[in-house]
């Protein structure tokens, strides 16, 4: 098992690029599992203050959150660099209520850089954990569990293990047409070779949703389900007990 990724990857503008100008925008069913999130956030029951977007990207959550808490305020946190630039122009006319801070929750210490914004009434990642060995991913949960405020939801848009390698073409398939569709300029088998040898594929790290959703209710999140799952794409969560 990968027990270490390339931790410079992510800081290429050029890959940075070409994943939000390409395969982020082809992932299917996205708007579903926003969808999915911002419900799961409502059944806290009360109004979002402040939350964090995990290994932000471009923002693309924590935005969500925004539009539908008008009153929420969000840290979006992230290694990459370009991808940092990428979320301040998404979110250029939300800048007051908006925190930018660059992060490496490779770190065991990443949490003391938030001591000033804890507790968060929610804590949201997606496409980024996946990139940690499977002992760190279970760290950062504790650690996400315990910046959590009472009653608040942990929700991880991911990427995980497929129980099969036929899975994987399937998904390898899904992906291609949609990026496809996104730039029909291009061959189909163009796309398919760039997007089969992508050089961020090597950064993944992935481990069954059954598996990560074990670790959350071990640790204390109730409530814990995979909410949404295709090929290799799945939406799991939990909530910290009041």
């Amino acid at each position: 098992m990968k027990e270490k990724y390339d931790d410079k990857v992510w800081q290429s503008k050029a890959l940075v690029d070409g994943f939000l100008q390409g395969v982020r925008g082809a992932i299917p069913l996205a708007k579903e599992q926003l969808k999915i999130m911002l419900r799961l956030l409502d059944r806290r029951g009360k109004r979002i203050n402040r939350f964090l977007d995990l290994g932000c990207g471009d923002g693309v959550l924590g935005a969500a959150i925004l539009a539908a808490h008008p009153r929420a305020r969000g840290v979006f946190a992230d290694f990459s660099q370009p991808m940092l630039d990428s979320c301040r122009t998404r979110l250029s006319s939300e800048t007051s209520r908006v925190q930018l801070i660059q992060i490496d929750y490779s770190r065991r210490d990443w949490v003391e850089k938030l001591q000033d914004s804890v507790p968060f009434d929610a804590v949201v990642s997606g496409f980024s954990i996946h990139h940690q060995p499977d002992a760190r991913k279970r760290l950062i949960y504790k650690q996400i569990f315990d910046l959590l405020s009472p009653g608040g939801w942990f929700v991880n848009i991911e990427h995980v293990a497929p129980a099969s390698a036929s899975i994987t073409q399937l998904f390898d398939e899904e992906m291609v047409d949609a990026i496809h569709q996104h730039q029909p300029d291009r061959s189909r088998a163009a796309i398919r070779r760039e997007y089969v040898n992508r050089p961020d594929k090597a950064a993944n790290i992935l481990a069954p949703v059954e598996a990560q959703c074990r670790w959350l209710r071990r640790i204390g999140f109730t409530e814990v389900d995979c909410y949404f799952k295709i090929y290799e794409l799945a939406v799991f969560a939990g909530q910290k007990p009041v």
